[in-house]
């Protein structure tokens, strides 16, 4: 079937041309939706020392090796909510471009291929009890018509095998875009934002929240209030990528 399949790719597009989002090249066969086979296998995830909590990496390949608590200097300011949070590479191209493409453009058919990056990277998943999305307003989610962390957390859980709640964590308010703004005025930009409908589903249990891109934390780390006030015993953070 996979060479089935590669004969149907480069049949394709060779009556419509289309070239690779992230180099330009001529795609043939390619496996992975809009982009060459070359710079999908180019991306890689982070790797050496970062912040236990935020996942931050550290500058130093060293910086832990003394002290393999240390908190990177955001995390020792305003300690997160969160009990700790991974990003498994970094918001670079190509990824950036194909995570773009898929949140921003419906290329849904990038799911599949998103959703696998963050299985190969994820070696040691938490020992958690469900996973969750984070959420859209629904203002925002009929004007982009699915939630991408939803999308994420789906493929995710084809590995994991864990009951996803995407009804219960629910935003609010509908708020500005988070890229748009600095930190102080995205802490408040978020404030009461998010809301558990049934505490019941997340009292004493121990939840991973995913998500695509962390670039302050803001966002997660309201999540994780809301799940924590509901009485969720731990909220861990699983995103695609960071920003670094």
């Amino acid at each position: 079937m996979p060479f089935l399949a590669a004969i149907i790719r480069r049949v394709l597009h060779a009556v419509l041309p289309a070239e690779c989002a992230g180099c330009g090249t001529a795609l043939t066969d390619d496996p992975v939706p809009f982009f060459c086979r070359l710079c999908w296998q180019g991306i890689t995830p982070l790797s050496g020392p970062a912040c236990p909590r935020c996942g931050r990496p550290f500058a130093s390949p060293v910086t832990l090796a003394y002290s393999p608590r240390h908190l990177c200097g955001a995390c020792r300011m305003r300690r997160p909510i969160f009990t700790q949070a991974w990003s498994l590479y970094p918001y670079v191209p190509p990824l950036q471009k194909a995570i773009q493409l898929f949140k921003y453009h419906k290329k849904v058919a990038l799911a599949d291929a998103l959703g696998d990056l963050m299985n190969v990277a994820l070696q040691q998943p938490p020992d958690v009890d469900l996973l969750m999305p984070v959420p859209l307003h629904p203002s925002r989610l009929r004007e982009r018509e699915f939630n991408q962390s939803l999308l994420l957390a789906d493929r995710l859980n084809r590995r994991l095998r864990l009951p996803l709640s995407y009804d219960n964590l629910i935003r609010v308010r509908p708020t500005q875009p988070q890229t748009e703004l600095n930190r102080a005025a995205r802490l408040k930009n978020l404030r009461r934002s998010f809301v558990v409908q049934r505490p019941e589903e997340v009292t004493g249990r121990r939840i991973l929240l995913v998500d695509d891109v962390l670039t302050t934390g803001t966002t997660v780390n309201e999540c994780a209030k809301a799940l924590r006030k509901a009485g969720a015993s731990d909220v861990y953070v699983g995103t695609l990528a960071r920003t670094v």
